[in-house]
């Protein structure tokens, strides 16, 4: 079992010691010229104003990760329609129905637990 799987790990191997010397060989030859300007934070020349640490809108990526996450389960809701037809001559069809009413009541609470707590509000 273990023979078939050395091509794998020699491939991995390869690709991790070529990393390692070309990670190296750019340490090395690389070149070292330290400038205040270049380590400062912005390298495009103009000196910074004000601090580093800015403030980070965060609400359109947690309205991202929603959008995101309710996407994905609708997807489920795909297959199971292609199917459904099929459960029901398999005499399956009312538990596969209750079965994806379960799943929706999931997702509709999580809806409406989001949206009560103001996660899709812009202000």
């Amino acid at each position: 079992m273990f023979e078939r799987f050395i091509p794998v790990l020699l491939v991995l191997g390869v690709a991790g010691a070529f990393a390692a010397l070309f990670l190296a060989l750019s340490f090395w030859l690389g070149p070292r010229r330290p400038d205040p300007l270049k380590d400062s934070t912005y390298e495009c020349g103009i000196p910074p104003r004000g601090g580093i640490q800015i403030r980070f809108f965060v609400r359109f990526f947690l309205i991202a990760i929603f959008f995101l996450l309710f996407d994905l389960e609708a997807v489920f809701l795909y297959p199971w329609v292609v199917l459904y037809k099929g459960m029901l001559a398999a005499g399956l069809g009312g538990f596969a129905l209750a079965e994806m009413g379960v799943f929706l009541l999931v997702l509709l609470t999580g809806f409406l637990y989001i949206w009560k707590k103001g996660g899709l509000e812009w202000q």
